[in-house]
């Protein structure tokens, strides 16, 4: 008898996450042994229920798909992380890649494609959807620094430059130097358009 994949689903939507259950569920040799809403949940769920890969979705609630990934790649190297997006933006094939996934594919890909690319990634392959490879291709590197693009995403709930600088530790004009060097960089007017367009392109 074949041994079964077991596998862990984090996806916010639980109508989402539940039919992806259900297909995978089809497979003679895949078994969902876990379920999370939540990106902050995943590292306890793959501890929890011996995982051999995780299915990942970029947007939830706690952390995002990506931080999620780059946690299990960190704590249970073995384990294989397959992203899903519905978004398609360049900027998240990279980080992902970066954060240790295996694949990265659109969620709304055949349920055969995806039981197929969980079995490829445990034989030791990658498997990158081709439309988002070429779009990353395209789209070139991120221009953003890590520091950057960490002052751009707190900045993202219209936070002023001293409550930007409290949270992250910083000076109000170290602050101001980073967002006013990614508003040039980004070609903008102000942050809330370097927020809109570093978020639309995945780079934050």
């Amino acid at each position: 008898m074949t041994s079964m994949i077991k596998v862990l689903l984090a996806e916010d939507q639980s109508m989402v996450r539940e039919a992806l259950a259900a297909l995978l569920g089809l497979e003679d040799d895949i078994e969902v042994v876990a379920q999370v809403a939540r990106g902050d949940q995943v590292l306890a769920a793959v501890g929890a229920h011996g995982v051999d890969v995780a299915l990942l979705d970029i947007e939830m609630p706690g952390c995002t798909g990506i931080e999620a990934a780059a946690r299990v790649h960190r704590e249970f190297p073995r384990v294989k992380l397959v992203v899903l997006t519905t978004f398609g933006r360049p900027g998240y094939l990279r980080s992902a890649m970066e954060a240790g996934a295996d694949a990265f594919l659109v969620k709304d890909a055949p349920a055969a494609q995806l039981a197929e690319a969980i079995r490829k990634v445990l034989s030791g392959e990658r498997v990158i959807d081709p439309t988002l490879a070429a779009a990353a291709l395209a789209e070139g590197a991120n221009p953003l620094t890590e520091r950057e693009r960490e002052v751009l995403r707190a900045a993202a709930d219209g936070s002023t430059n001293a409550e930007l600088a409290k949270a992250l530790h910083l000076s109000q004009g170290t602050v101001r130097n980073y967002l006013s060097t990614a508003i040039q960089k980004l070609a903008v007017r102000n942050r809330a358009e370097a927020v809109r367009i570093a978020r639309e392109k995945g780079w934050l």
